[in-house]
Order: C-alpha cells, then sequence, then structure tokens
C-alpha cells in the first residue's frame, strides 16, 4: 500500500491566491469576460485583477481581447493536456462507462470533486431519448444527490458499504441516479461512478436490479486504478442478488 505523506504545514501565498481566485472565475461557457464581470465573481478591485492579468498574459494562461475583455489561452489547453496524460483516467473509465451504459441502458459518468462543486469528467449517453442532457465539463452542487454523496464519502465508511448510494430528484425533480465512490492507492478517492437517467425509468426498484452489476463495475475500476477492494461492496457483488432497498 502506497502511503499517504502528510501535507506541508504551510499556509498559501496571498499574491497566489488572488492569481488563482481570478483564473478559476471562469465558467463552463464563458467565452470572455469583461473586467467588471471579474470583480463581481472575485470580489477584487479591478485594479488588482488588471495587475494580476499581465502575469497570467506573460505565462500563456490568459489572453486580452481588443475589446478589453479576457479569455483563457492555449496554456489551459496544454496543461489540461499533461493532467489527463499524468493520471490516465480515461483509457479505464472510458471503457467501462460504454460498458455499464450498453448493459443498463441508462448514462453512465463519471464525476470528480471540483472545489465546492461536482464535476462531470467523462460521461457516455443513454441511448434513449429521454435522457439527461449533461456534457463532461459540466458542475453540477454538492447537493444530495447520489454523486456527491459518493464524493463526500472516506474509504472508511465505504469499505463497509453494501450497497450504491441512490437518488431521486436531489438535483433534478425528473432524474434518479446511483453512484458509488472508487479509490486509488493510498485510499485516495479518485471520483464517483454515476448511473443516472429519467425518475420514470431509474426507478428504486430497478436501480436494486442492478445493484449487483453497478458494484461490479465500481470494484473493477477501483482495482485497475490501484486502489484496495471495498469490502462491503466486494461480498454483496459476489452474491449477485438484490439486497434491501433504501433511496433518499
Amino acid at each position: 500500500m502506497v502511503k499517504t505523506r502528510p501535507r506541508p504545514a504551510v499556509t498559501g501565498v496571498a499574491s497566489a491566491d488572488r492569481v488563482l481566485t481570478v483564473l478559476t472565475a471562469f465558467k463552463m461557457g464563458d467565452t470572455a469576460l469583461e473586467l467588471a464581470e471579474l470583480a463581481a465573481r472575485t470580489g477584487l478591485i479591478k485594479s488588482t485583477i488588471m495587475r494580476l492579468m499581465v502575469s497570467l498574459e506573460d505565462h500563456g494562461l490568459i489572453t486580452r481581447l481588443a475589446d478589453g475583455r479576457y479569455q483563457l489561452a492555449t496554456e489551459i489547453m496544454r496543461l489540461n493536456t499533461v493532467y489527463q496524460d499524468g493520471l490516465d483516467l480515461e483509457r479505464h473509465i472510458t471503457p467501462l462507462l460504454h460498458r455499464l451504459t450498453q448493459e443498463t441502458g441508462e448514462t453512465a459518468s463519471f464525476y470528480v470533486r471540483h472545489g465546492a462543486y461536482r464535476m462531470c469528467l467523462y460521461r457516455i449517453n443513454s441511448p434513449h431519448h429521454l435522457r439527461l442532457h449533461l456534457q463532461p465539463g459540466d458542475t453540477r452542487p454538492m447537493d444530495g444527490a447520489a454523486g456527491a454523496e459518493a464524493l463526500r464519502t472516506p474509504y472508511s465508511l465505504a469499505a463497509k458499504m453494501i450497497k450504491p448510494f441512490f437518488s431521486h430528484g436531489a438535483t433534478d425533480p425528473h432524474a434518479s441516479s446511483m453512484a458509488l465512490p472508487v479509490f486509488g492507492p493510498g485510499e485516495n478517492l479518485i471520483g464517483a461512478l454515476v448511473l443516472s437517467g429519467p425518475a420514470s425509468r431509474l426507478t428504486a426498484e430497478q436501480a436494486q436490479t442492478l445493484h449487483p452489476l453497478f458494484q461490479q463495475a465500481a470494484l473493477e475500476l477501483t482495482r485497475s486504478l490501484g486502489g484496495n477492494a471495498l469490502a462491503g461492496a466486494e461480498a454483496e457483488a459476489g452474491q449477485k442478488k438484490p439486497r434491501g432497498k433504501k433511496t433518499d
């Protein structure tokens, strides 16, 4: 087992915190932002943002347009490529999501924590016309949805789980989902495997039927990413039969 090193007992640098506050103010769907919008989102004064933008431009992270608006630059894409290559998650996750969707007929996704939100990292949509319209990169709140619950679950509790989380109407009143956390080396949480669909189709009873198949997929993904099997879920999946249900 890989031992997790403790984080250094130091605090962040104020100037670096301000730079990152500006950079992370950009959201999905933004093309370019005006200075006033950045000030509203960050709580920083315009003169401070302008000084920070000079450094961000110098490092290729931000581009200032002719009309004075700012947009993310190509260095962001390069860093994202480095991130993806380093983790090599897609090679492990995407084939499994394809398989889950084929076997269940529902949308299979993989979520990660993104600050105060959960972000859809990979997604294979259901073949049904009636489905939830969400794309990789979209964020959702850390609410009572199954995916959010899974992302809040430490390994010590997840190892004892005998069935996935299930939610109905937590984020969208017409949607249901089931989820399990996925861990890597050192019992570190990597993300959450999520199966979602319309509440009329992915009912609590249907989710109960899918428990063993879904648990097996989560166990397989945890192992392929170097994590330890979740004892409770492994025992449940090994039985290949449904147990008592619980919904939110």
